[in-house]
């Protein structure tokens, strides 16, 4: 059991996902089913930094990560998701691989992710991440989008 478990219990966490969603999420007219079962079945405490995850993970804010970059809140994650329209046959090219959530959340609604960080530490975590959730339809490169790659 992770320590956002331990410290706030599985109900707590189920309860704090449950009210992300409808409180944060749907009201930004997030109305995707798929996107909505996808959000409420990806751990997102997994993927939010240690220091934040029993204070932060489901609050409507962008959480800080390491050089200067950000997770988004989850009502933009949601809209985001919801835009891109994915079907279960999609390939998706993500540039930014953060802390790897919507990372996850991509391969949960698409056939194939590959995602382009330019932060070798980013992908790192992603790929273990990704792996403690079963999430294998991924792959991760450290790349430089910016520069032509």
């Amino acid at each position: 059991m992770n320590s956002t478990a331990a410290s706030l219990g599985a109900q707590d966490l189920e309860r704090a996902r449950f009210n992300m969603i409808e409180q944060q999420i749907r009201p930004w007219d997030v109305l995707d089913q798929r996107v909505l079962d996808v959000l409420a079945a990806t751990p997102r405490e997994a993927f939010v930094p240690e220091k934040y995850r029993t204070t932060l993970a489901f609050s409507d804010i962008s959480i800080p990560l390491e050089h200067d970059q950000y997770m988004l809140p989850p009502k933009l994650e949601g809209r985001l998701l919801q835009s891109l329209a994915l079907r279960p046959t999609d390939k998706v090219l993500e540039i930014g691989t953060g802390s790897g959530y919507l990372t996850a959340c991509l391969a949960r609604l698409a056939a194939q992710v590959l995602s382009v960080d330019i932060f070798a530490d980013f992908k790192n975590a992603a790929e273990r991440k990704l792996a403690g959730q079963d999430i294998g339809n991924v792959e991760l490169k450290v790349e430089d989008a910016a520069a032509g790659w």
